[in-house]
């Protein structure tokens, strides 16, 4: 992990489970940019911002537990939970615990689709929800994070 200073910030990126298979699963949902494709895009950003960025994928929900967990040096997180949005409260007190700002992202419009996926464990809690937007909601929400982030001490809910 690379060592942070007082101006450089440090992102985690964490994608939830079967997000490994982007291109390929359902892609008149999903589309077809891959895993790889979003992560160069935040990558791609985070170097314009000046900010450190790692990926976690997993579709493991104690693996993603495990991960939040190790975020000493992160300053803030982006999730895709995925499906673990409308089930896993153990994220959710992850989250809480590890106290870091974090921007919930989903590829879909989750409350357009199946009423099971309308309910997020995670938006009350996170500093923004963006969703809809394919891998624009990345992008979007790695803004809205940044932002929050060089603006430190202001850390509200952004709608």
């Amino acid at each position: 992990m690379p060592v942070k200073t007082a101006k450089h910030k440090h992102v985690l990126v964490v994608h939830g489970p079967n997000l490994n298979l982007l291109g390929s699963r359902e892609p008149a949902h999903y589309g077809r940019l891959t895993l790889k494709d979003i992560n160069q895009k935040i990558r791609a950003l985070a170097k314009t911002h000046g900010i450190t960025v790692s990926f976690f994928q997993s579709n493991h929900e104690g693996a993603i537990i495990d991960r939040i967990q190790q975020t000493q040096v992160c300053d803030g997180i982006l999730i895709n939970p995925a499906a673990y949005t409308h089930t896993s409260i153990a994220i959710r007190d992850a989250l809480l615990a590890m106290n870091k700002p974090f921007v919930e992202v989903h590829l879909t419009d989750i409350l357009s689709r199946e009423a099971f996926r309308h309910h997020s464990f995670f938006s009350d809690i996170a500093l923004a929800t963006v969703m809809g937007r394919g891998a624009d909601s990345y992008v979007e929400g790695f803004v809205k994070l940044v932002q929050a982030l060089k603006s430190q001490g202001h850390l509200s809910k952004i709608t």
